[in-house]
């Protein structure tokens, strides 16, 4: 188990060293989850790079700190790490609520960031009225009054089966999370929007949401690629907000041909 001390909070991480591998990867998990859900993308990559993932505060293994959370406080964490790992410009890769912390991390020291790989995500998600209401039913009744809910945005109704024990393994993440982690982590997405820092990017940019996504559809993703200049953008079919669980080797394929483009120098940097 791999731990460390920073900004008053002991973080969980695990680091995946390829010593001959020229570029890193940096995942960020999503709201109510754990590193746990790349895996599968993780695995895929193998040695083309050096990987990165942790638990955000109030997440998995990791403190939860002061609440309530404010998203510079995820972005200092993921800062504070990478300067402890001695890490120079990543690829960062986030899902959902991690896709947000990445674009807070561009805005606060683009130094660490070589290009950004988003995954169901937006600047600004939601509304501060459906926020309020999903943290009052937290804090009231606990993250059972919520799940299935939540799990119906995050996967297919193929992959909700009965029988499916990934789909089983997944409630059992969701359910264990602090429900404090997981309202602090929702009033910090309520709070924020980084619609200008999108549409400020000079880097390279690859953004992609499942087509059921039931949490960031398909047309707010877009929205999002569409202010980011010289990004691209991919529905992936036959998955929901969890691509990443759902068909990691989706994921796996794009982000490894983003990677031949930025070492090809074609993965669409725009000047400004």
């Amino acid at each position: 188990m791999q731990a460390v001390t920073l900004n008053g909070i002991s973080l969980h991480y695990r680091w995946s060293p390829a010593p001959a591998a020229e570029q890193t990867i940096v995942f960020v998990n999503s709201l109510g989850t754990d590193f746990r859900i790349w895996d599968g993308a993780a695995t895929g990559i193998g040695g083309r790079a050096s990987i990165l993932v942790y638990d955000k505060r109030g997440h998995g293994l990791s403190d939860l700190g002061p609440v309530p959370h404010a998203m510079a406080d995820h972005v200092g964490d993921l800062e504070a790490l990478m300067d402890h790992m001695g890490l120079g410009p990543s690829i960062i890769c986030g899902l959902s609520a991690g896709g947000i912390i990445a674009l807070g991390l561009v805005a606060r020291r683009p130094d660490l960031v070589t290009a950004l790989v988003l995954c169901g995500t937006a600047p600004k998600v939601g509304t501060e009225e459906s926020w309020n209401e999903r943290i009052g039913a937290v804090t009231r009744h606990g993250l059972d009054q919520i799940a299935d809910a939540v799990l119906a945005r995050w996967f297919t109704g193929a992959f909700r089966e009965d029988g499916n024990p990934g789909f089983a393994m997944a409630r059992n993440m969701l359910l264990r999370q602090s429900p404090a982690g997981y309202t602090a982590t929702c009033a910090a997405i309520r709070d924020t929007d980084y619609t200008a820092v999108a549409a400020g990017l000079r880097l390279p940019v690859l953004c992609m949401v499942g087509a059921e996504d039931g949490a960031t559809p398909p047309a707010l993703v877009e929205a999002m690629a569409g202010i980011i200049r010289g990004s691209r953008f991919h529905v992936l079919d036959g998955c929901g907000h969890m691509p990443c669980i759902e068909r990691p080797e989706r994921v796996t394929a794009l982000i490894l041909a983003f990677m031949d483009q930025i070492e090809d120098g074609a993965a669409g940097v725009v000047s400004s």
